[in-house]
């Protein structure tokens, strides 16, 4: 089994104390993984010696096996019958034992070209990003939207509307755009308010919205205005430049996940449900990933049942940040604890790594998509 995984910082701190494996015991349970996944089935000395050429008799993989089940590395789910990993021994084949495959070109061309349309539209390319993730695994695509207060406002618009309402406009750095709408009860000059608005953008372009929230007043209120805009932004300042209420979560392929065996009983549907429909619960499991690396744009980490949440105890999570500009989202895949982890990292890396907007190069998203997706078509392993 190769050890490239090894660096990934994969939540692991919690096993420090696991009990050492010989070269045997890792082998075997790297294999007792292997298999589990591929057959949800508990996994027998027999099937093990009967499916890899591992060169030990199924008594020797039996006395093997019930030493990593002392160990807590393996289970016993009934009596009689085979084997099925633990959380420590899944945590210790990630960390120590786990492989991660290269994707196909027909993968990467997949990622690339199906998104390229898409960047300019944030909330789009989040949304297909989780479909594809969902569709590649089976399992549910998950993303998690940037937090606007870290983003840098680029520009402020605001825009008069029927009705005394004004809306304003806010582009944050990466793309990303909030709206909202407040009353206002005055007649507006467009003159007045342009030059209104051209002062505005002087003196907060370029902060974070948290530095907006914090500071807004002793950069805005000597403003000459005749309009009342700059008074009305000072009084509504926390609604203006707060975190959007809209939701930041994005899922995809949740009929994908239901087709595997851990969800055939109506009860299991029902719990796996009631944890994805619960947003505020999923952005917090989503968010400790910031808890794992917070630099670690593109890479991926490993969250094993509880490790994240502890009402999350059957699913596992594999996440990646990635980067829009400056503010730092999640994407991901959620599915059970049986799962294909190594396919599941090289998905979700490739995707941060193609939806990964670094500040500075926002202006040239567009260039670099089309060209990832020319080199993608023309791959030349194709052949």
């Amino acid at each position: 089994m190769s050890k490239s995984n090894a660096s990934r910082d994969t939540a692991s701190t919690s096993f420090d104390d696991r009990p050492e494996l010989t070269e045997r015991e890792r082998d075997i349970l790297g294999l007792v993984v292997q298999q589990f996944v591929d057959t949800a089935g508990p996994v027998g000395s027999r099937s093990l010696s009967k499916h890899f050429d591992i060169g030990l008799s199924p008594a020797s993989i039996r006395n093997t096996m019930a030493d990593l089940e002392d160990m807590g590395y393996l289970g016993h789910p009934y009596t009689s019958a085979g084997r099925v990993p633990t959380k420590l021994g899944y945590r210790t084949f990630v960390d120590n034992l786990m492989d991660t495959p290269a994707l196909t070109p027909s993968e990467r061309r997949a990622l690339t070209l199906q998104l390229a349309s898409l960047v300019t539209d944030t909330d789009e390319l989040l949304r297909e990003s989780t479909r594809l993730l969902s569709q590649l695994t089976n399992l549910l695509g998950v993303a998690l939207k940037p937090n606007l207060s870290s983003g840098t406002l680029e520009q402020l618009d605001i825009v008069p509307l029927t009705g005394q309402r004004l809306m304003f406009v806010l582009s944050v750095s990466g793309g990303l755009v909030k709206t909202i709408v407040l009353g206002f009860e005055s007649d507006l000059r467009r003159s007045e308010l342009s030059r209104v608005v051209s002062i505005l953008n002087e003196r907060l372009a370029g902060l974070t919205l948290k530095e907006i929230r914090e500071t807004h007043e002793e950069r805005v209120r000597d403003i000459n205005d005749p309009t009342g805009v700059v008074q009305f932004i000072m009084d509504r300042s926390a609604p203006i430049f707060s975190e959007p209420k809209e939701a930041r979560l994005r899922l995809g392929g949740t009929q994908n996940i239901l087709t595997q065996p851990e969800f055939q009983e109506p009860d299991d549907v029902r719990r796996f449900i009631e944890v994805i429909e619960d947003e505020d619960r999923v952005v917090e499991w989503l968010e400790t990933v910031f808890d794992v690396d917070p630099e670690a744009i593109g890479q991926a980490a490993i969250q094993i049942g509880s490790e994240g949440l502890e009402d999350m105890n059957s699913y596992s999570i594999v996440t990646s940040p990635y980067s829009f500009g400056g503010t730092v989202g999640v994407l991901g895949v959620i599915g059970p604890t049986r799962m294909d982890y190594g396919r599941a990292v090289a998905l979700v890396e490739s995707m941060a790594s193609v939806v990964n907007r670094p500040s500075g190069e926002e202006d040239r998203d567009g260039e670099s998509m089309s060209a990832d997706a020319a080199d993608a078509s023309g791959d030349p392993s194709d052949a």
